[in-house]
C-alpha cells in the first residue's frame, strides 16, 4: 500500500491552544520521544476530559487532547514526560511515558471519530513525526502496549486511514500462517502465557476489528506480515 502524504502546511494551519497540566516530569534517562501513543478519553465531553488531565489529583495527563470539532489543546510540552501510558510494554520498552508523545482523542469508544477530529489528528501527527523523526511503525494504540487492561483507541478508530497518509502501518496478509504468538512478540506485543487471548483481541481491535472467535489462519497471516515487515527494534533498550 503506497501512502499519500499530508502537506506540511497542514500543521501550520492547525490552531493549538496551550492549556497546561501540572501532571508531568522529565523524561527518564534523558530519553527522547520516539513513539506516539493514541488514546480515546472514554468521556462524553472533551472539555471535561481536558480538565481531568489538568487536575493535580488525577495524576494523569497527555501531551494533546483533540475534541470532536477538531480543537486541539496542548497540555504538556513535547520534550517533557506526560503521564498517559501507565503500566505496559511495547517491544523492550516498559516506561513508554518516557519514550512517547500521548494524544487523547475525545470519544466514548462506541462512536465514530469525526472528520474534523481525524483531520486535526493527521495534521498534529505530521508535525510531531517530523520534529522527532518518528516512523509510522512507532505509532501505536494504548491497547497495543497494555492488552486486556486498555482497549483504546478501539475498534471504531480508522488505522488504515492513517496508514494511507503515511502516519501508521497497515499490513497485507503473508502467504503462510506462521506461529501467531511468536510473530506477535517479534512485532512488539508483550506476550505471556497468561495474556494470549488479550493479545489476540488487541491485535484484532487494530488490524481485524470485525473478527471474532478462536485464532484463525487469517489472523496468523496478518501477524506474520507485521513481524516480517516491521520487526520491533526496541528489545535491547529500556
Amino acid at each position: 500500500m503506497e501512502p499519500c502524504t499530508i502537506p506540511r502546511r497542514a500543521e501550520r494551519q492547525l490552531s493549538i491552544i496551550w492549556h497546561p497540566s501540572p501532571n508531568f516530569g522529565p523524561r527518564r534517562d534523558s530519553a527522547r520521544p520516539d513513539h506516539i501513543v493514541l488514546h480515546y478519553t472514554a468521556m462524553d465531553c472533551a472539555e471535561k476530559a481536558r480538565d481531568w488531565l489538568c487536575n493535580e489529583e488525577a495524576q494523569v495527563s497527555a501531551h494533546y487532547v483533540i475534541s470532536e470539532t477538531g480543537t486541539v489543546w496542548q497540555l504538556v510540552n513535547e520534550a517533557d514526560r506526560a503521564w498517559h501510558a501507565g503500566a505496559g510494554q511495547w517491544g523492550g520498552i516498559t516506561d513508554m511515558n518516557s519514550r512517547s508523545i500521548g494524544i487523547e482523542i475525545s470519544n466514548t469508544g462506541s462512536q465514530p471519530f469525526s472528520e474534523p477530529q481525524m483531520t486535526a489528528l493527521e495534521a498534529l501527527m505530521t508535525g510531531i513525526m517530523e520534529r522527532w523523526s518518528i516512523t509510522p511503525e512507532r505509532v501505536i494504540g494504548h491497547s497495543d502496549m497494555a492488552p486486556g487492561r486498555k482497549i483504546d483507541p478501539g475498534r471504531r478508530f480508522d488505522w488504515r486511514r492513517l496508514a494511507l497518509r503515511g502516519l501508521a502501518i497497515w499490513p497485507e496478509k503473508a502467504d503462510d500462517a506462521d506461529d501467531f504468538y511468536q510473530n506477535a512478540t517479534r512485532f512488539g506485543f508483550g506476550v505471556t502465557d497468561d495474556n494470549r487471548e488479550q493479545v489476540l483481541d488487541a491485535f484484532r481491535m487494530r488490524f481485524r476489528p470485525h473478527a471474532e472467535g478462536p485464532l484463525t489462519d487469517d489472523d496468523a497471516k496478518v501477524m506474520a506480515a507485521l513481524a516480517r515487515d516491521w520487526p520491533n527494534q526496541t528489545y535491547c533498550t529500556s
